[in-house]
């Protein structure tokens, strides 16, 4: 019988430092499986502590499968407890320091200053107060109301025509885009080239296949696409990521017709930041122009309320509908009920109506501040809508571009990031707006100026 020698401190009690003493035991193999333990009343006058003390120890030692009691045998470690002295684990290793750069160019920038947090404070209050049943277990999908209110939204200002039982909220879209991956279950999808890199991310996580698809000046090229092989194309008609161009009804039409050729294809129209265009209104979305339930629409509130405003929706076809209630059906929400019913009341007050020409008047006066310091510089293009443009310095080379920016102090992203297969046009920048005050402009661009001609 090993005797038990634990040194006891103060500051936690005396059960508690002697339950961990004799885990400490076994875990290292001084005590072995199968070896007997002193009896209670022996090792409370061994170490001079209560029989309390002991009995709390041992309970807390056989509750949780150390040891083993049988009557008028006492306690013994218990025999299928395997325990293999180890080194303790290498420290990991210290993190490399990042240099911390601006990112005042940042193409995923929000400036949340003309929020209305006030607005938003008391319909949120008034949401708690007005509507205890929200502490009740809501939908999967999303609460009827919100999912009502934002329907009638999309008609109105987007032209999207659904009802609300097509729509599926969630937090954030990429747990979205995950769901519609199940929806899709043996899919090839094609993707812009270039184009955004989140659901390239999310496939290539997934092992799932897919085919980069050129864009041209019209957007996704329909002949490209019927070539690939594909059955799901991930497109952003209304404003591509990150050229700028804008896809006209002829091709919009064309990618349609793809669609409709094939059981099972789809379009992904996702319509990130269609809420902002400086030399024209919005331009209505693909969905409205499909009859036949072939466009999967995906929008997110977080460009245009705040990034913590954890709300995306997919607008599913009929067909799908019937699978997604199949899959998910009885799933939990993901979306808290109370900011839903909070944003349900910002959609119908119109309050987010004003805020997004409030916030569109910001964006435009930075984007027009940065088009003017770069104007007599070098080539900007996709300027006319959305919170970024191309900027190009003909002769340069992208790589070069970058880490000058990054040498003074500016983290920038090349155009040719976004690219799988495609050749962009070298020295081109994609630089973002919105996270860019107005008077900070001139200087920003000058700093840059500095560096690239060095």
């Amino acid at each position: 019988m090993t005797e038990l020698t634990p040194r006891f401190e103060e500051g936690s009690p005396l059960y508690d430092q002697l339950y961990r003493y004799i885990v400490a035991q076994i875990r290292s193999g001084a005590l072995p499986a199968g070896e007997k333990l002193p009896s209670k009343r022996a090792l409370a006058e061994h170490l001079g502590v209560s029989l309390t003390t002991v009995e709390k120890s041992y309970g807390l030692l056989t509750a949780e499968g150390y040891l083993e009691s049988a009557p008028r045998s006492g306690y013994r470690v218990t025999p299928a407890l395997t325990m293999i002295p180890t080194e303790p684990p290498p420290a990991p290793p210290r993190p490399r320091q990042r240099q911390q750069l601006s990112e005042l160019f940042s193409t995923s920038a929000v400036d949340t200053s003309v929020f209305p947090y006030a607005t938003w404070a008391r319909l949120s209050k008034e949401a708690v107060y007005d509507s205890p049943d929200l502490l009740q277990r809501g939908e999967g999908q999303g609460d009827w109301g919100l999912r009502g209110t934002l329907a009638g939204f999309l008609h109105q200002y987007r032209g999207v025509n659904c009802t609300p039982e097509q729509v599926v909220l969630g937090a954030g879209l990429e747990g979205l885009m995950w769901v519609l991956l199940q929806l899709l279950p043996r899919a090839v999808f094609a993707l812009e080239d270039p184009g955004y890199a989140s659901l390239r991310r999310l496939l290539d996580n997934l092992g799932r296949p897919y085919v980069p698809v050129p864009v041209d000046e019209r957007g996704m090229s329909g002949a490209a696409l019927a070539r690939s092989g594909a059955d799901v194309a991930y497109v952003t008609p209304s404003h591509q990521f990150p050229l700028g161009v804008a896809t006209p009804v002829a091709r919009r039409s064309e990618l349609l017709r793809w669609a409709y050729e094939k059981p099972g294809r789809y379009l992904i129209e996702d319509d990130y930041d269609s809420e902002f265009r400086y030399a024209s209104r919005p331009i209505p979305a693909m969905q409205g122009l499909d009859e036949g339930g072939r466009v999967i629409y995906v929008g997110t509130f977080s460009r245009t309320v705040a990034p913590s405003i954890r709300v995306a929706y997919l607008i599913l076809p009929p067909a799908l509908v019937e699978v997604y209630q199949a899959k998910f059906g009885h799933a939990a929400a993901t979306v808290s009920r109370f900011e839903q019913e909070a944003l349900r009341r910002f959609l119908a007050s119109g309050a987010y109506s004003r805020h997004l020409r409030r916030v569109g008047n910001l964006y435009r006066r930075r984007r027009d501040a940065l088009v003017s310091a770069l104007a007599d510089w070098g080539e900007i293009r996709g300027a006319d809508a959305g919170l970024h443009l191309l900027f190009t310095l003909p002769g340069r080379e992208e790589r070069e571009l970058v880490e000058r920016a990054a040498g003074a102090g500016f983290r920038v992203r090349g155009l040719g990031e976004y690219c799988l297969q495609a050749r962009p046009r070298p020295g081109t920048l994609v630089l973002g707006f919105a996270g860019l005050p107005e008077q900070e402009a001139p200087q920003a661009v000058a700093a840059l100026r500095r560096a690239f001609e060095q």
